[in-house]
C-alpha cells in the first residue's frame, strides 16, 4: 500500500495505491487519521491506483468516514477501478460513501 496525502487549505486530497487488506489497514486508518487530526477538513480518496481492497480495507475506510462526518466535514471517494467500484456496490458502501468518477467531480462535490 502506498498513501499519498495532499492539504489544499481545508481539504485532504488522498491517494491510495496497491492493496488495501488486513495487513495494512490498521496502518492506513492511523496514518489518515493522524493527517486528520482535530480539524474538521474534507477528504477526497483517490483510488485509481488500488488493486484490492478487502472486508479490513472497507471497514477502515467507513471507520475513517464516520470521524470525518462527525467533525461535520465530508469524505468522499474517487477514479475507482471497475473492480474496486463492484466491491463497494455489493457491499452497499456506495450508499454510505458518495463515489465520483473523477478526482475534480470529487472535489467539486464538497464545495473545493
Amino acid at each position: 500500500m502506498d498513501l499519498n496525502v495532499e492539504r489544499d487549505g481545508s481539504l485532504l486530497l488522498v491517494n491510495l495505491a496497491g492493496r488495501l487488506d488486513g495487513s495494512n489497514s490498521r496502518d492506513f486508518e492511523s496514518s489518515l487519521n493522524s493527517e486528520i487530526g482535530d480539524s474538521n477538513c474534507s477528504v477526497v480518496l483517490d483510488l485509481g491506483e488500488l488493486t484490492y481492497i478487502s472486508s479490513a480495507g472497507l471497514r477502515a475506510i467507513l471507520l475513517i468516514t464516520k470521524s470525518v462526518k462527525s467533525k461535520n466535514a465530508s469524505m468522499v471517494l474517487c477514479s475507482l477501478p471497475k473492480q474496486i467500484e463492484e466491491v463497494f456496490k455489493i457491499s452497499g458502501f456506495d450508499r454510505i460513501i458518495p463515489i465520483h468518477a473523477t478526482k475534480n467531480e470529487a472535489v467539486e462535490s464538497i464545495g473545493g
